[in-house]
């Protein structure tokens, strides 16, 4: 940067850090840093894990609609890939893949309800997914958590063989934000 200034040149306001460069190279931060997956508490790489302590800042959660019982091989969802394989209770949760949430992601993953893992079954749709409960109490109204502190945003990622950052990026703004201090 100095032999640019040197020639007469004003780059203005300089930075060059994402994440990682932020906590390994402090001499190149310039005027500024520019924060990315860092700001949601997530590590940019496996080696800044000895830097710096992060806690994930963000977490999806929604509001169960619809509790029912499905018959035995009824199919779920659209297509019906999913077949109950017996009498099981299926709660329908409003967040789909206009919500950021992947619809490659059908039937591989598990939402966290109370504390325990409960699978989502059929396919996501647009608006809401589907999700097998048959072995815990719930109701219309209950909070499922997509991914948080009892499911980290990076089985999502894992699943999808992409990084967590384009997960996290991905929720739409259709989804309602509250900000806790």
């Amino acid at each position: 940067m100095r032999s640019i200034e040197a020639a007469g040149f004003d780059p203005g306001i300089v930075h060059c850090d994402n994440s990682a460069a932020t906590y390994r190279f402090p001499k190149t931060h310039f005027d500024m840093c520019r924060l990315g997956i860092s700001m949601y508490g997530y590590q940019a790489a496996p080696d800044t894990h000895k830097l710096i302590d992060l806690r994930p800042a963000m977490s999806v959660h929604a509001r169960i609609t619809n509790v029912m019982t499905v018959p035995m091989s009824e199919g779920v969802s659209y297509g019906m890939n999913y077949r109950s394989p017996g009498s099981v209770k299926i709660c329908t949760v409003p967040i789909g893949y206009a919500d950021g949430l992947i619809r490659l992601l059908s039937g591989k993953i598990d939402f966290a309800f109370n504390d325990r893992a409960v699978h989502q079954v059929g396919n996501i749709c647009m608006d809401v997914c589907m999700v097998d409960v048959t072995d815990v109490a719930c109701r219309e109204g209950d909070s499922v958590e997509i991914f948080g502190d009892h499911l980290p945003v990076t089985v999502l990622s894992d699943q999808l063989d992409t990084i967590p950052y384009e997960v996290l990026t991905g929720i739409s703004n259709r989804v309602k934000r509250v900000y806790y201090l």
